[in-house]
């Protein structure tokens, strides 16, 4: 089993900003090797002590959010955990525990929040990047999207193929004109 240094290192280190956005077939096979037992060891709720300090649920975190999406792209996997990382993030950040991350690692406790099909979420992670990650603009940007998306749809459409649900209304031309993608477009359009 991974500890919460291995994954943060991994991450932080290995991976860094650079590559935390850009997935690819070979990293997700990678993640997905290194770190799949111990996210199935989360998943039973054997990890619990990870949860008892930062840099800790920062790791659990980064696990249960990020790397779930890399390790099981395009199927309901990706979002099995998200409901544990949610929960964490907002015990984490009731301790502001957040802030006792620097840089651009502390943004891991908002992307729970961010990838939430619930508004309530959404608003909170942009309230907590504008406040809590100030200069930020390119988070804020994708927070700000992602909200927009759920303000719209209530949901991810995009997440409607793995996780067996139909397309609402509106959906198929959302996907069809570009997706996320488009909405970041417009929310830049807008912004100058």
């Amino acid at each position: 089993m991974k500890t919460p240094e291995d994954i943060l290192a991994y991450w932080l280190d290995r991976i860094g900003p650079e590559g935390w956005y850009k997935g690819s077939e070979a990293l997700d096979a990678e993640i997905r090797e290194d770190f799949e037992a111990t996210w199935h060891r989360a998943m039973s709720g054997a990890l619990s002590l990870w949860l008892t300090y930062p840099s800790g649920t920062l790791a659990y975190i980064i696990l249960t959010d990020q790397f779930s999406r890399n390790m099981f792209r395009d199927t309901a996997l990706s979002f099995a955990s998200d409901h544990i990382a949610r929960a964490a993030a907002k015990m984490a950040i009731s301790k502001s525990w957040d802030t006792r991350i620097d840089g651009p690692s502390r943004q891991f406790f908002y992307m729970p929040l961010v990838h939430s099909e619930c508004l309530v979420d959404q608003d909170r992670a942009v309230r907590l990047i504008k406040t809590r990650m100030p200069g930020n603009s390119v988070q804020l940007l994708h927070a700000r999207a992602h909200r927009e998306v759920i303000r719209r749809f209530g949901r991810f459409p995009t997440r409607n193929a793995a996780l067996g649900r139909a397309n609402q209304p509106g959906e198929d031309a959302y996907i069809d004109r570009g997706g996320y993608a488009a909405v970041v477009r417009e929310l830049e359009v807008e912004a100058v």
